[in-house]
């Protein structure tokens, strides 16, 4: 279905990769529509989901075809490659990450849009977050306030699905890198890239955005991908040329697999994590 949307309306593109979140992606969408701010488009990408996903965002498309734009891959491809495809789409002046089980409160998008207008000197913003699982509500996470190259040492400078980023600055990264490497680190790697071209940011404080985050996700993640983010960690701090007395944070992904809850709280405190 095409747009029939104009453009001149259209300030803000969300990006979303769909797969298999049929029990999820109401809330996360209606999040959107329930929005402040009015001039945005929303452009997803199911990854050939294989229950009903598909069937709502098309149910979506039919009733908003002024808002909603939805794409399918031919296979499925993961979320690097599906986000590159909302990218090639996507016709605002910013663009804002949101995840398919995931909620924006409903001021996210005025009070990210108002502050890059306001700060013509950032190139991103984000934003803190609250997590919840299937419990609800269990803590905020505080946004890094005024991360810089040197952020990526220890930890992320940006939660990447609240950013909203300037698709001026997205077309000079050439959005996400596609390769095995990437397929749980894709924001990981752009950020390297992001203070490689020496683009700058910012959080706010508040949090304007919900993470479904399980607190036992961690275990079982693959191993395979905590490599992958130690590859990912070792070329980004070659491309930044970060000291050599500082590598040893590269396999910070191992190390917090390993590491007790208890002593990681520890080392965090300490600034050793």
């Amino acid at each position: 279905m095409d747009y029939v949307q104009n453009e001149e309306s259209i300030q803000i593109s969300i990006i979303m990769a769909t797969y298999n979140c049929e029990d999820t992606i109401i809330d996360a969408i209606n999040s959107i529509l329930h929005q402040s701010f009015t001039k945005w488009e929303f452009v997803i990408c199911d990854d050939c989901s294989t229950d009903h996903t598909y069937r709502i965002l098309e149910s979506y498309q039919e009733q908003y075809p002024d808002k909603f734009f939805i794409i399918r891959n031919e296979y499925n491809s993961k979320l690097p490659y599906s986000l590159n495809r909302c990218l090639k789409m996507a016709r605002g002046k910013y663009i804002a990450r949101m995840d398919s089980d995931d909620i924006s409160l409903p001021d996210r998008l005025q009070k990210q849009y108002d502050y890059l207008e306001c700060h013509p000197e950032y190139h991103v913003v984000g934003c803190s977050m609250i997590r919840f699982d299937e419990n609800g509500e269990y803590d905020k996470y505080e946004a890094v306030n005024h991360p810089n190259k040197y952020t990526l040492i220890k930890e992320v400078p940006f939660c990447h699905a609240t950013i909203m980023m300037r698709k001026t600055t997205y077309d000079a990264l050439d959005g996400y890198v596609v390769s095995k490497r990437t397929e749980r680190g894709q924001d990981l790697d752009m950020w390297f890239r992001f203070y490689a071209k020496g683009f700058s940011g910012n959080n706010i404080s508040e949090a304007l955005y919900k993470v479904c985050e399980d607190r036992k996700a961690i275990k079982r993640r693959r191993i395979k991908y905590d490599i992958y983010l130690v590859q990912t960690r070792y070329i980004g701090f070659k491309l930044l040329g970060f000291p050599k007395s500082k590598y040893i944070y590269i396999l910070k992904p191992i190390v917090s697999r390993i590491v007790p809850r208890k002593m990681k709280l520890y080392l965090r405190r300490t600034g050793r994590l």
